[in-house]
C-alpha cells in the first residue's frame, strides 16, 4: 500500500520555493562585498532563500549583517579562510539522516559558515493546515555530517 502522506511531504520538500528555475545569487560564498547600508566592506559567509528572494549574510568582522542584493555590491574577490569548500550546493536534492519517520529528501535551502564550518539549511517540518498558537521555525542549519547526497 502507498503511503500518500509521505508521497505527498517528499513531494513539497523537493519542490524549490523558487520554480523552476533558480535564481542567480548576486555574489558568491567567501567573495568580498561593499555593503551600502553600513557603508563597509565584508564577506559573504552565507545565503538562504527567504520572502521569494536570496538573503546574504555579511561577515563584517564583529557583526553579522543580513542584507538583499540591493543592498550589496560583490568585488569579485575571495577571502582566504582555513575552510574547505561546501559539500552541497544550493538546491541540491540530499537526505537528511536521524530525522524520525519523516520523508527524507529535502533541498538545500541555504548555506552558512559557522566557527568556520558549513551549514545547510533544509526545511525540517511541512507547513501544517490548522493555525497553532505555538509558533514553529520549520527550517534549521543542519551540518553535513547530517546529510547524504543524491545521487541522480
Amino acid at each position: 500500500m502507498i503511503d500518500n502522506v509521505n508521497v505527498l511531504k517528499t513531494s513539497w520538500y523537493l519542490s524549490p520555493p523558487w520554480g523552476k528555475t533558480m535564481p542567480p545569487v548576486e555574489v558568491n560564498l567567501l567573495e568580498r562585498v561593499y555593503l551600502r547600508t553600513t557603508r563597509t566592506f565584508g564577506y559573504c559567509c552565507g545565503v538562504q532563500w527567504k520572502h521569494e528572494t536570496w538573503f546574504y549574510s555579511i561577515d563584517c568582522r564583529n557583526e553579522i549583517v543580513h542584507a538583499t542584493q540591493h543592498q550589496i555590491i560583490g568585488t569579485g574577490e575571495l577571502v582566504t579562510l582555513p575552510v574547505s569548500k561546501p559539500a552541497f550546493t544550493l538546491g541540491q536534492k540530499v537526505i537528511l539522516c536521524s530525522y524520525g519517520n519523516d520523508a527524507k529528501q529535502r533541498l538545500i535551502l541555504g548555506i552558512a559558515l559557522v566557527n568556520n564550518s558549513w551549514f545547510y539549511l533544509v526545511e525540517l517540518v511541512s507547513p501544517t493546515l490548522t493555525q497553532s498558537a505555538i509558533v514553529w521555525n520549520r527550517f534549521s542549519l543542519v551540518g553535513e555530517k547530517s546529510l547524504v547526497r543524491v545521487n541522480l
